[in-house]
C-alpha cells in the first residue's frame, strides 16, 4: 500500500469511514469499523482540459488548496483552484446517514476566457492479496472492484465515457484511457466522464458514488440493483439530512453548554470536532473505542494505531461521560471488556473494536488495572448500581490476577512475566503501572461499599465482600509503602518511572492523578513536579513524555502530557498555570479542530497522528474542569 501518514480530515457514519489529505485526496476507506476493513490503496481524481494531460486534482504544482468542514458536521469541503487553466473545483465529501456509500460531489467552474472541454477521470486501486485477489468489472456504467468478500463500486448518475480495466496505471496521467476488456484480473482500473464544453463563467457538476457491498450478504450479481437505486437518489435532500443529523448530534452532546457560551471560537471548534470524532471511532455494538484512524498500515514507523487499548479507558470513557455518551462507556465496560477478558482475569494489550484480539507484542498490567478503576469512575457519573453488580464477577476475576501480579513483586518472587510500561517501551516494573494497581484496588473497595447493602440477605456473599475489603485495604497500604521505598531516587530527590533507567516521566503524575496513591502536596511530590518542569517542559511551553523522548524525531510536546500537567495544576489550585497549558494545546489544533499525538515545535501544529482519541479526551476533561472553576 502507498504510504500516507496524515489523515487531515475524516468523515463517515456507522457503516463507512473515510479519511482525506488536506488537498482532498481520499486515502482510506473503511467498511464496518474504523479499524477494519480498509478497502483502498489509491483513489485519484483528475481533469483533462481540452488536449491537456490529466491534471491530478490533489497534487498538481499549479493547484491552490483550501479545506473546511461544513460547520459542526462530518461534511468535508475542499476547494481547488488551478492557476494554469484557471478553473475552480469545489469538492464536497460526505457519507449519508445509514447508507453504505460515500458521495463525492464536484462543481467545476471555468474562470478563464476560453471554452473548456472537460473530462473527469478516476483511478482506483483496491487492496489485494493472494488470499483475497481483486479484479475489475465494468457493469451498469460502474466500475466494480471485487474480491471474495467485498466489492467497491465507483459510479455516477451520468453515463460512463471511457474505462480501462487492465493497465490503467500506465495511462491514467496521460488522460487517455480505454480498452476492450470489460472484466480483468487487475486490482486497479480507471473510468472517465465527459463533462462536455464549459464556457467562461459557467460551471458543471458531477457526483461520484463509492458504494461498498458485503458479498457474503449480497452477491455480486445483485449489485446492479443497488447501483441503479443509488443513482436515483435526491442528493440535495440526502445532503441536507446528513447536515441536520450531525448538527443535532453536536447539540445533543453539548452537556457543557459550549455552543451557547461566549467561549473562544477555537475551543468550540475543538470541542465539537471531538464529539464528532468520538462517534466515528466508537463501536456502537460492542462499545470498543479506537485510538485513532490508521496512519501506518505498513508499520514503517510504528506498531499501528487503529486498535482499542483498555488502558485508554481511564481517560476516554471519562470524556465520553462528559459529552453525554454514557451509553458507549457503559457498553465498553459491560460488553467489550467482558468479551475480551482472558480466563485468568487479565486483558491483553489491544483489540479490534469488535472484540477480536489485535496484534500485540506483550502485555501491560495497567490495561487490567485501568478497567477496574474506569468502572468505578464511570459509576460516579451514572450512579447505576445495577451496572456495578452486573460487572462484579468480571472485576473480581481481574482483581485476582492483579493480586497474583503484585504478590509476585512484594514477595520478591519475580516469576511472572514482566509488564510493559504505559508507553510500551520499557519491560519491567514501573511506578505508573504499580499506581494503576493501587487505583484499581482502591476502586474495588469503593465498589464493594456501594453494592454490599444489596447482599444483606446473602450472608455468604456479604461475608466474602467484607473479607475482600480488608484484604484490599491491606494491599493498598503495602503497595504504597513499596512504591515510596522503591521508586524514590535519592540522587534526583524525586520519584522516577523505574529503577533501571531512573528517568523522569510525565506518567509519574499517575501516582497523583488519577490514581491518588501519593499525597499531592508532600515534599517528595513537590520535588517530582519540579523535576518534571525542569526536564520535560519544552521551550515552546508544552511537555514531552519523558527524558530523551525520541519518538518520531523527538522533543516534540504531547497534548496528553501537557494536559496531564494542566490537570495537576487544577488539583493544586493553580488555575493560571493550568489555563496556560490548556491554551498551548488549543493553539496546537489543526484548522479543522483536530488534536495530534504530538505538536511540532516549529509549526506548532499537529505532528504524527491527527485526531488522537486520547488527546481529545484529555482536552474535554480539562475543559470541563476549567468551566467548573468559572474560567470561561
Amino acid at each position: 500500500m502507498e504510504t500516507k501518514y496524515f489523515n487531515d480530515g475524516v468523515i463517515g457514519n456507522k457503516k463507512i469511514k473515510a479519511s482525506f489529505t488536506k488537498k482532498g485526496e481520499l486515502i482510506r476507506l473503511f467498511y464496518g469499523l474504523s479499524d477494519y476493513k480498509q478497502m483502498l490503496d489509491t483513489f485519484h481524481v483528475g481533469l483533462k482540459v481540452n488536449d491537456s494531460a490529466n491534471i491530478y486534482l490533489h497534487n498538481d504544482v499549479n493547484n491552490v488548496y483550501s479545506q473546511n468542514y461544513e460547520m459542526d458536521t462530518n461534511i468535508l469541503e475542499t476547494e481547488i483552484y488551478n492557476t494554469y487553466f484557471n478553473f475552480r473545483v469545489s469538492q464536497t465529501d460526505y457519507v449519508p446517514i445509514n447508507k453504505e456509500f460515500l458521495i463525492k460531489n464536484y462543481v467545476i467552474k471555468n474562470e478563464s476566457k476560453t471554452n473548456m472541454c472537460i473530462n473527469l477521470l478516476v483511478y482506483s486501486k483496491m487492496l489485494t492479496n493472494i488470499n483475497n485477489d481483486t479484479s475489475g468489472f465494468i457493469k451498469s456504467d460502474a466500475l466494480i472492484q471485487y474480491n471474495h468478500d467485498f466489492s467497491v463500486c465507483t459510479f455516477s448518475n451520468q453515463k460512463l465515457y471511457k474505462f480501462q480495466v487492465n493497465g490503467a496505471s500506465n495511462d491514467f496521467m496521460s488522460g487517455k484511457i480505454g480498452g476492450k476488456d470489460y472484466i480483468g484480473m487487475s486490482s486497479d482500473s480507471a473510468i472517465s466522464y465527459d463533462l462536455k464544453e464549459v464556457k467562461p463563467g459557467e460551471e458543471v457538476s458531477i457526483s461520484l458514488y463509492v458504494y461498498i457491498n458485503d458479498n457474503k450478504e449480497k452477491s455480486i450479481n445483485k449489485i446492479e440493483t443497488e447501483i441503479n437505486k443509488i443513482k436515483k437518489i435526491n442528493e440535495q435532500d440526502i445532503k441536507e439530512e446528513t447536515k441536520k443529523y450531525w448538527k443535532n448530534f453536536v447539540k445533543n452532546h453539548d452537556k457543557l453548554g459550549i455552543n451557547k457560551s461566549d467561549i473562544n471560537e477555537k475551543i468550540k471548534k475543538i470541542f465539537n470536532r471531538s464529539v464528532l470524532l468520538f462517534d466515528l471511532l466508537t463501536n456502537d455494538e460492542t462499545g470498543g473505542i479506537s485510538a485513532g484512524f490508521e496512519v501506518d498500515e505498513g508499520k514503517t514507523k510504528c506498531g499501528r494505531y487503529s486498535y482499542c487499548w483498555p488502558r485508554d479507558a481511564v481517560f476516554i470513557t471519562k470524556a465520553l461521560d462528559i459529552v453525554k455518551m454514557e451509553d458507549i462507556s457503559d457498553k465498553f465496560y459491560s460488553k467489550f471488556c467482558k468479551m475480551t477478558q482472558s480466563k485468568n482475569g487479565m486483558w491483553e494489550q489491544r483489540f479490534y473494536t469488535d472484540g477480536q484480539l489485535a496484534p500485540c507484542w506483550g502485555y501491560q498490567i495497567d490495561e487490567t488495572a485501568s478497567v477496574i478503576f474506569g468502572v468505578y469512575d464511570h459509576f460516579k457519573t451514572t450512579k447505576n448500581k445495577k451496572f456495578l453488580k452486573n460487572n462484579l464477577k468480571m472485576l473480581e476475576t481481574a482483581i485476582k490476577f492483579l493480586k497474583e501480579y503484585i504478590d509476585d513483586i512484594l514477595d520478591e518472587k519475580f516469576q511472572m512475566q514482566k509488564s510493559y510500561d504505559l508507553w510500551e517501551e520499557f519491560e519491567g516494573y514501573s511506578l505508573y503501572s504499580i499506581s494503576a494497581i493501587y487505583g484499581a484496588f482502591s476502586s474495588m473497595i469503593k465498589i464493594y461499599s456501594e453494592v454490599k447493602k444489596d447482599y444483606e440477605k446473602d450472608s455468604k456473599e456479604l461475608e466474602y465482600i467484607k473479607k475482600e475489603e480488608k484484604i484490599l485495604k491491606n494491599y493498598i497500604s503495602k503497595i504504597k509503602d513499596y512504591s515510596e521505598n522503591t521508586f524514590f531516587d535519592e540522587e534526583k530527590k524525586s520519584y522516577v518511572r523505574n529503577m533501571q533507567d531512573k528517568k523522569i516521566d510525565i506518567s509519574l503524575l499517575g501516582t497523583l492523578i488519577p490514581f491518588s496513591m501519593f499525597e499531592i502536596d508532600n515534599e517528595k511530590t513537590k520535588n517530582m513536579i519540579e523535576k518534571i518542569n525542569l526536564l520535560l517542559r519544552t521551550f515552546t511551553g508544552g511537555y514531552i513524555r519523558y527524558e530523551g523522548d525520541g519518538y518520531m524525531g523527538g522533543y516534540n510536546p504531547w497534548p496528553i502530557a501537557t494536559l496531564w500537567m494542566a490537570w495537576y495544576y487544577l488539583e493544586v489550585g493553580d488555575v493560571e498555570k493550568a489555563l496556560e497549558l490548556f491554551v498551548f494545546v488549543t493553539n496546537s489544533a489543526s484548522g479543522h479542530g483536530f488534536l495530534g499525538e504530538q505538536v511540532n515545535n516549529e509549526t506548532m501544529k499537529p505532528n504524527w497522528v491527527i485526531g488522537l482519541t486520547w488527546s481529545h479526551a484529555m482536552y474535554i476533561i480539562i475543559l470541563e474542569k476549567l468551566i467548573k472553576k468559572d474560567v470561561f
